[in-house]
């Protein structure tokens, strides 16, 4: 029956790390991929992580399985983070997952199963895994406005304008903070108005929030999330600790489900459920050390300060990239990438000009222009920036 597999579609990122891996040059710039670099190109594991897992090593006693929904302690721990006090601990539902990825293909899982008819609104553009999952999955997809070409900002009239058309029963994904691939974010008035057009409608929020701590801070970065689910009598949110925890190859993520009409018992029975047809038991190493981490006062001071260090480095690196870059087009064309908060920002080119940059200069990032900030450090930007200005983009 294998004969009959055809090839599928290659993924771009993954494709555009082994070109650049094949490229003999010296002088060669990897913005695609999506992982936090420091100043001398490595990943390095969190202090506090470190700590953690030191002392795990010495008190762990067994290796046998947590709950289908992952230890409570974690859900505990991650729904605070994330929610802080915007809602009751008894009014969530959560459960572990393999990474932020699992606890999104939980949540469109859990959409098919509540409503086989449902609509998902999609920010144009999106993280490209949302869309394949969803059509992978045979969920019925709707791009809504969202990034303008021109202004390398929000098209928040034209979002307003088609979330209006959404109805009870729909979906409609949102990111958290620092959009993927764009950078561009709402402010907390225009979130507080698609709030209002999802209560109009009837439509169900799901918020994506996989970068909370690498745009304005912990707090600030859940403000929307936190909003939303204040009012809101359902929604669903997809959380990661790939990110904030340094966490990669743990795959450590949760899926939070907020439902004031459903019994509690009912909800978290139905995240275990799925859980089960999927992997059964999620992993437990990465949330345990996030579980340790957030509970302990010491680790957690720490990990706080090293996350700022981290998000520090990337705001300083978007203001020397768009300083280079105004001394060199003699213009702020370029400003808005001072504004644009998080690991990615989208140039708003074309292919054609990346391929340019990628052929004549070294700089690789995704044919749609997203390029990875972290991705830089203080000597490459002025490489980035002649690039950019020596293409005409």
């Amino acid at each position: 029956m294998f004969e009959h597999l055809s090839a599928q579609k290659p993924d771009a990122i993954l494709q555009l790390v082994q070109m650049y891996r094949d490229d003999p040059r010296d002088q060669k710039v990897d913005l695609g991929v999506g992982v936090y670099k420091d100043a001398t190109g490595n990943t390095p594991v969190m202090r506090a992580i470190k700590a953690a897992e030191q002392h795990l090593w010495q008190a762990e006693t067994t290796k046998t399985y947590v709950g289908l929904a992952g230890d409570p302690a974690f859900s505990d721990a991650m729904i605070k983070l994330v929610l802080g006090d915007s809602i009751a601990r008894d009014k969530v539902a959560a459960a572990a997952t393999p990474g932020g990825t699992g606890a999104v293909r939980q949540a469109f899982e859990l959409i098919q199963m509540s409503n086989p008819n449902a609509r998902v609104f999609v920010s144009n553009p999106t993280w490209p895994n949302h869309l394949s999952i969803l059509s992978y999955l045979g969920i019925e997809t709707v791009l809504y406005r969202y990034f303008d070409d021109a202004t390398r900002g929000v098209d928040f009239d034209g979002m307003i304008e088609d979330l209006k058309s959404t109805k009870p029963g729909d979906v409609v994904l949102l990111h958290g903070c620092c959009h993927n691939p764009t950078g561009a974010n709402l402010t907390m008035p225009q979130w507080h108005e698609v709030i209002k057009t999802l209560q109009d409608t009837g439509a169900t929020p799901m918020i994506d929030i996989a970068y909370q701590g690498f745009g304005d801070g912990l707090d600030e970065d859940a403000a929307a999330t936190r909003a939303v689910a204040a009012v809101v009598p359902e929604c669903l949110i997809a959380a990661s600790c790939s990110k904030n925890f340094g966490i990669y190859r743990e795959r450590t993520g949760i899926m939070m489900m907020v439902a004031n009409g459903t019994d509690k018992g009912i909800a978290q029975g139905t995240l275990a459920f799925l859980n089960r047809q999927n992997f059964s038991f999620p992993p437990d190493h990465g949330a345990r050390l996030v579980t340790m981490i957030l509970n302990d006062d010491a680790l957690r001071a720490d990990w706080q300060a090293e996350l700022e260090e981290v998000r520090l480095s990337m705001l300083s690196l978007r203001e020397q990239l768009a300083r280079e870059l105004q001394q060199r087009a003699g213009s702020d064309r370029f400003g808005f990438l001072a504004q644009h908060r998080g690991m990615f920002s989208r140039l708003g080119t074309t292919p054609e000009m990346v391929k340019k940059m990628r052929e004549d200069h070294g700089i690789y990032m995704v044919g749609d222009s997203r390029m990875n900030i972290a991705g830089l450090n203080a000597q490459t930007v002025p490489i980035l920036a002649d690039a950019i200005v020596q293409s005409g983009v």
